[in-house]
């Protein structure tokens, strides 16, 4: 989905950031702050937030089904190939969003309307 204006460069920055928000650490933070506090101001940066939101949602879900599958070692390369994925998707997703698009993540249960 495109966006029909151009984003604001801080609010830019601030969906890269949102993208990239599982590889600088920050986790559920960033994402979550953002949404609460810019929704009424930037509904492009809170759909952003949305979405990364749910995606960090669902591989906690993915993540929790997984670690009892660790007892047959089938769960260490599922771990694996998850954290390897949802680091990929996120720099997709941040690529995307430095181009002014909203990037659907794959496999996301949407949580968060």
């Amino acid at each position: 989905m495109e966006s029909r204006t151009a984003p604001d460069p801080n609010d830019k920055i601030l969906m890269i950031l949102c993208h990239l928000s599982l590889l600088i650490g920050v986790g559920f933070v960033l994402p979550l702050v953002l949404f609460l506090v810019k929704r009424e101001e930037s509904p492009l940066l809170a759909d952003h937030a949305k979405e990364v939101l749910n995606f960090h949602i669902s591989l906690l879900i993915y993540a929790i089904c997984c670690i009892p599958l660790v007892l047959v070692l089938i769960g260490i390369p599922m771990l694996l190939g998850l954290a390897l994925g949802g680091l990929m998707i996120s720099i997709v997703a941040a690529i995307k969003a430095s181009e002014g698009v909203l990037y659907r993540y794959p496999l996301t249960i949407r949580f968060i309307v």
